[in-house]
């Protein structure tokens, strides 16, 4: 993959982006939707595939895009499918961080320092390249004035955009709301992005932590049924693991 191309994160990232106060929308979910927005790039690029409501590695082979490729690596380390949910709702700690480092050394966008009453230290993120962000944000515009169909990326952002919650960010007011609804409509269009963006709002919904039962015992058997755990990913070292401004 080349770098010619930017990334579904670096794109829901470009969106989330308040151009007025530096700040991202949604913090908490968008992370969900970084994480998932991965999948669908490595889905697009012939490296994972759906399985069920599982992801499964079907070409190992790196992307080239080294936090891609960490993700790729963390995927083909399970040696089993494992399901999206599980994936999404583990720890991303410095996702986001990462990302807007990224944009920044490609002059997307420029760090501003400041302070939180008076005393703690803050960094806020100003676009830069916003004629990026028009082409982006016209490209959903599109999409949902037309109804024309879109591409499996535009649709993918979509449905990634709708499932963090950026709607009301894009699209804000009463006046925004058919836009918001056909925005949600948009997450039909792309299998993988719809099974991400799914899986993305069952995280905040708590689905992912629900631990699921195991069978009955069989007669004479006592005792209440033992939950069965999913693995939890394990958090990246290094660059990953700084906190995130915002």
């Amino acid at each position: 993959m080349g770098r010619s191309r930017r990334t579904l994160p670096e794109e829901l990232l470009l969106l989330a982006l308040d151009p007025a106060t530096g700040t991202t929308a949604q913090p908490q979910s968008l992370d969900l939707g970084l994480a998932g927005a991965q999948l669908v790039e490595l889905a697009l690029a012939g490296r994972i595939a759906p399985d069920g409501d599982r992801i499964a590695v079907v070409a190992p082979r790196p992307t080239g895009d080294p936090t891609l490729d960490c993700a790729l690596e963390l995927l083909r380390r399970r040696g089993a499918p494992v399901r999206a949910v599980h994936w999404i709702g583990g720890p991303r700690l410095g996702l986001r961080q990462t990302y807007l480092s990224h944009l920044e050394r490609c002059g997307m966008v420029h760090a501003v320092a400041g302070q939180m009453c008076g005393v703690l230290p803050t960094t806020r993120y100003q676009a830069t390249e916003s004629a990026v962000s028009r082409e982006i944000r016209a490209r959903l515009d599109s999409a949902i004035r037309t109804g024309v169909p879109p591409d499996p990326r535009t649709a993918a952002l979509a449905a990634l955009a709708h499932a963090v919650g950026l709607g009301k960010h894009l699209y804000p007011g009463n006046e925004g709301r058919s836009s918001r609804s056909r925005l949600r409509d948009l997450i039909r269009h792309d299998p993988m992005g719809g099974l991400v963006a799914h899986a993305v709002m069952d995280v905040q919904n708590g689905v992912a932590v629900q631990p699921r039962r195991s069978p009955a015992p069989s007669a004479g058997g006592r005792g209440a049924p033992e939950p069965a755990r999913g693995v939890p990913m394990q958090p990246r070292r290094g660059s990953m693991a700084r906190a995130v401004a915002h």
